[in-house]
């Protein structure tokens, strides 16, 4: 029987809307503005990057075995991606359309024939 993962079955709407939920029950709107939201995202990319600091690409694809640095990843992952959709929510960005709209703009960009295996 096939595992079913959460993001099959989870809508971005949804997750922004519990984000929204969430910052609305703590008061926390007056932090959420964009210039902070901004810079949360880095400070938590920053944290993510210094999991994977000093290691070779094969160390770092062998934490996948590893329990407690999958959760460490998934832990910074998630502050990064919550801080991304808080941000998306106080815009007011349709963050699924201004993806698919980047990723049209790539695909143009960086045709798939002139690009394969390149960078």
């Amino acid at each position: 029987m096939r595992h079913t993962s959460k993001d099959e079955t989870t809508y971005v709407k949804d997750l922004k809307e519990k984000l929204s939920d969430s910052v609305k029950k703590r008061e926390w709107e007056r932090f959420h503005n964009p210039q902070d939201l901004a810079e949360s995202i880095g400070i938590e990319a920053a944290e993510l990057r210094q999991i994977f600091q000093w290691i070779s690409k094969k160390e770092a694809l062998e934490y996948r075995t590893k329990s407690e640095k999958m959760k460490k990843i998934g832990e910074e992952l998630a502050d990064v991606l919550i801080y991304l959709l808080n941000l998306s929510n106080v815009m007011e960005l349709d963050i699924s359309q201004v993806i698919e709209d980047k990723i049209e703009v790539n695909e143009k960009k960086y045709p798939a024939d002139k690009y394969k295996s390149k960078f």
